[in-house]
C-alpha cells in the first residue's frame, strides 16, 4: 500500500522538518494518501503540512478527510486558508462538511465562502436532511436539442472543466426542463453537422431533489450509470448526482444497518473517530433493553421451578432450545431486512414472505427436531444405558420443541422487519439480539408447555 511505503519517509522529513523536500513528495501523492498520512499526525503538524499543498490538491485532500479531522483542521486554518478550501471544494462537499460542523465554525466558514458560493450552499441546505437535494452538484453540462453537435462540442470544451463530470451530457428545453441525457461518446461519434434532436430518444431515468439519498443508491446500481440527472417538482433539472457521492453513501447506509442489526444505535462517525463515552452511550440503552429481555426469559423459567425439580434433565437443554430459535429467527431477519433494502421485495409482499418462511421453518424444524431426537437417542446408547421409556420421552420433548421454536423463530424473524416497516421506522432494528431475545421467552414456554404435555403422568 502506497501509504505504508511513503510513510518512514514521511515521519523522517517531519521529524528534520525538510518542508521544501515534503512538499515536493506531496505533490505526487494522490489526495487520499495524502489524507491518510495527515489523519495519524498531530492537528498542528497537519495544519503544517496542508499549507504546503497546491490550492486544488488541497481541496481534494480536504474532501478525503474524517469528518472530525477536517472539523479541527477548520477551527486552527486562517480566514485565507479557509476561503481556499471552501472555494475549490465541490458544492456537495460543502453541504456535507456544513452539515457536521459545530455552530462556533459554521457561520466563520460560511463567511469565508465566496457570495455566489455562499447563496448555491444555502439552497442546497434548504432541502431536507438525507434528501438527493443536499447530495447532489448543481455544476453540469446541458445544451439544447436544436444545437448542432460541434456547437454543442465547443460548449462542453468551454464549460466542461468546472463540472464534476462530463460523462454524460443533459439535454434541456427553453424552460430548463429535462427532456433527454446523452452519454459523451454518442456526441463524440455524430457528424458536427447534425443536431442533437437526432441522438435523442427522450427516454431518461431522473431523481426528485426530494427523495432520500438511499433512492439514488438504488437508482444508480439499477440503471448501472455513472451519473443521474436530479429534477425539481416541475421537472426542472437543478442538479446531478454522481456514483462517487453514491459509493460514500452506500457505504454508510450498510455500516448504519450493520451496527443497527449487532443491538445498537448507529455511530455518527467512524469508529476510531468516536469517543469512548459516545461508543457506550449508542450500545448501553440496547443492551439494557436486551438486559430486560432476558429478565423475562428468566421469569419465564421460574415459572417452571416445579418441573425442573421432578425432571432435572430437562435443564441440560435448555440453551439448545433457545438458541436453535434465536439462529433461526437471526438468519431470516437477516435475509428479509437485506432483501428489503435492495428493493427485492416490498412491504406490501409480507403475505408472500409468511408463506415461504412458514414452509421454510416447517422444513427447517423438521429437520433440527429429527437431529435433536436421534442425537439424544444415540447419545444415552453409545454411554452404554438400556433405552428407556424417559430417554424417549425426553427425547420427543425435546424434539417437538425444537421443531417448534426453530418455526415460531423463522416466522418471528421474517415478519418484525415489515411490522417495523409498517410503523416507518427501519427494519435493521429488527436486529439478530432482538430477534433472539423475543424468541427466548417464547422458546422457554413452548419447551416447558410440551414437556409438561408429554410427561405428565409419567415423568411429572
Amino acid at each position: 500500500m502506497i501509504v505504508d511505503l511513503l510513510k518512514p519517509e514521511f515521519d523522517e522529513l517531519i521529524e528534520e522538518k525538510d518542508w521544501v523536500a515534503l512538499k515536493d513528495i506531496l505533490n505526487d501523492v494522490p489526495a487520499v494518501d495524502v489524507a491518510e498520512l495527515l489523519e495519524g499526525l498531530e492537528n498542528e503538524v497537519a495544519a503544517v503540512i496542508f499549507r504546503l499543498l497546491k490550492k486544488n490538491k488541497a481541496a481534494d485532500v480536504f474532501s478525503y478527510l474524517s469528518s472530525g479531522k477536517g472539523v479541527e483542521l477548520l477551527d486552527m486554518f486562517t480566514a485565507q486558508q479557509l476561503s481556499e478550501v471552501m472555494s475549490n471544494l465541490e458544492p456537495d462537499e460543502r453541504v456535507a462538511l456544513l452539515e457536521e460542523l459545530p455552530g462556533h465554525l459554521t457561520q466563520r466558514v460560511m463567511n469565508s465562502m465566496r457570495f455566489d458560493d455562499r447563496t448555491q450552499v444555502q439552497k442546497l441546505l434548504g432541502y431536507p436532511p438525507e434528501s438527493v437535494g443536499r447530495l447532489m452538484t448543481p455544476r453540469y453540462v446541458r445544451v439544447k436539442k436544436d444545437w448542432s453537435i460541434g456547437k454543442s462540442m465547443e460548449h462542453i470544451r468551454e464549460f466542461g472543466h468546472s463540472v464534476e463530470t462530463v460523462n454524460v451530457i443533459y439535454v434541456v428545453d427553453a424552460d430548463e426542463h429535462l427532456i433527454d441525457d446523452l452519454r459523451l461518446n454518442q456526441l463524440i461519434l455524430a457528424d458536427p453537422e447534425a443536431t442533437i434532436s437526432t441522438l435523442m430518444d427522450e427516454s431518461y431515468e431522473a431523481l426528485s431533489a426530494f427523495d432520500d439519498q438511499e433512492e439514488a443508491v438504488k437508482m444508480l446500481s439499477k440503471y448501472d450509470r455513472v451519473a443521474m440527472p436530479v429534477i425539481n417538482s416541475d421537472g426542472v433539472l437543478v442538479g446531478i448526482v454522481t456514483v462517487d457521492d453514491i459509493l460514500d453513501v452506500a457505504e454508510e447506509e450498510t455500516t448504519e444497518d450493520m451496527q443497527l442489526m449487532a443491538g445498537m444505535d448507529a455511530l455518527d462517525d467512524y469508529y476510531s473517530q468516536t469517543s469512548i463515552f459516545d461508543t457506550v452511550k449508542k450500545r448501553l440503552w440496547w443492551l439494557i433493553i436486551l438486559f430486560v429481555g432476558q429478565i423475562l426469559t428468566a421469569i419465564a423459567m421460574g415459572g417452571y421451578e416445579e418441573v425442573l425439580q421432578k425432571v432435572v434433565a430437562l435443564s441440560f437443554f435448555v440453551p439448545l432450545i433457545i438458541s436453535s430459535g434465536g439462529n433461526s429467527g437471526s438468519q431470516a431477519a437477516t435475509l428479509i431486512i437485506r432483501a428489503l433494502a435492495t428493493d427485492d421485495i416490498k412491504p406490501d409482499d409480507w403475505k408472500k414472505v409468511f408463506s415461504r418462511e412458514f414452509v421454510s421453518g416447517l422444513s427447517l424444524g423438521s429437520l433440527i427436531g429429527l437431529l435433536g431426537v436421534v442425537t439424544l437417542i444415540s447419545w444415552d446408547l453409545i454411554g452404554g444405558a438400556v433405552l428407556s421409556m424417559e430417554v424417549i420421552l425426553t427425547a420427543l420433548v425435546v424434539g417437538l420443541s425444537l421443531f417448534s421454536i426453530v418455526l415460531l423463530g423463522n416466522i418471528v424473524g421474517a415478519m418484525l422487519p415489515f411490522l417495523l416497516s409498517k410503523l416507518n421506522l427501519d427494519p435493521a432494528v429488527s436486529s439478530a439480539p432482538f430477534v433472539a431475545t423475543v424468541v427466548d421467552v417464547s422458546g422457554i414456554i413452548i419447551y416447558f408447555s410440551i414437556a409438561i404435555l408429554l410427561l405428565s403422568g409419567t415423568l411429572i
